[in-house]
């Protein structure tokens, strides 16, 4: 199969190694252009381009792929995007002989768009898994060529479900491939109820509401770990908040008092229950424990995080 392979961020990267590692062709590499990242605010190439370079395979950057002119490539079989991140328009999705397939991580129709990994944990999803989709001009609604679900670890985060899914979908990808080339493989339709949608995340839904339930802020602290990361305000400054754990029936004065700081911990007051700060990082600070933060600030009960 001579394939183009359209992706941007490490979860793109499984999928990609796992296509070379099946032996396709993969003639060219679409991944959007270099940014500038980190502190220094350096340039910095997307790991899908790392890795295509790594292996000899041309990349193309446009900023948009309206304008890119398909001609200048050979008509690939099959064109894969995974977290690819720009909008194929209808020419680019009926360029390929076999049309675009798309590695989605969710169980579609839940969860469409940008963010699924997030939003299912945020939500209390019990499962997730990975739809290997036949791309159309709609928001991830294709029909899906393959499917695999997997179930929810109580602690799962944001990071350690996008490692799982990445996996998963390699997997799923390399075996639909095989089967579209001998045409073993057939699309079923989206279901048209459950259909939910997954938002981009956002830097400023990280604050911490404390009116909220605990059970609540809990899932968002997982979910957004690694990032966008929770935080609170502690003494005027931004504090994270990577893992949290839920103290039921304990309440305080106000959502957002600290009801416990000792030994065993710093448990803060929410709408409903109280959360444990399991791992906090204080601005400029290395990630340390609730109860390190109690010893090293001199935390008291009755103080309040904003």
């Amino acid at each position: 199969m001579k394939l183009i392979f359209a992706g941007t961020p490490g979860f793109s990267v499984s999928s990609l190694q796992a296509l070379i590692d099946a032996g396709h062709d993969v003639t060219a590499v679409f991944t959007q252009p270099d940014r500038r990242a980190g502190r220094g605010k350096k340039i910095s190439m997307s790991p899908v381009k790392q890795l295509a370079l790594e292996h000899g395979i041309p990349v193309y950057q446009p900023e948009k792929l309206n304008s890119f002119d398909l001609s200048q490539l050979a008509k690939p079989d099959l064109m894969v995007v995974v977290a690819y991140g720009l909008i194929l328009p209808q020419a680019v999705l009926d360029w390929p002989r076999l049309g675009c397939v798309n590695v989605h991580a969710s169980l579609l129709p839940r969860w469409r768009g940008a963010a699924p990994i997030q939003r299912a944990i945020e939500a209390g999803d019990t499962e997730s898994g990975v739809c290997i989709m036949q791309m159309d001009a709609g928001l991830d609604t294709g029909d899906v060529l393959a499917r695999a679900a997997i179930t929810l670890d109580a602690k799962e985060t944001g990071g350690s479900l996008h490692d799982k899914l990445a996996a998963l979908g390699a997997q799923q990808l390399t075996q639909t491939v095989t089967a579209l080339e001998t045409g073993a493989v057939s699309a079923t339709p989206q279901a048209a109820e459950g259909v939910t949608y997954a938002e981009k995340l956002r830097k400023e839904e990280a604050e911490i509401r404390w009116r909220e339930t605990a059970t609540v802020i809990e899932r968002r602290i997982r979910a957004f770990n690694p990032w966008p990361s929770t935080w609170a305000r502690f003494r005027g400054k931004p504090l994270k908040i990577h893992l949290g754990e839920v103290v039921q029936n304990a309440t305080g004065n106000d959502p957002g008092e600290v009801i416990q700081a000792d030994r065993n911990g710093l448990v803060v007051s929410t709408g409903t229950d109280a959360l444990r700060l399991v791992t906090v990082q204080p601005a400029g600070k290395k990630v340390m424990s609730g109860a390190d933060l109690v010893n090293g600030y001199q935390v008291k009960t009755g103080e309040k995080m904003g």
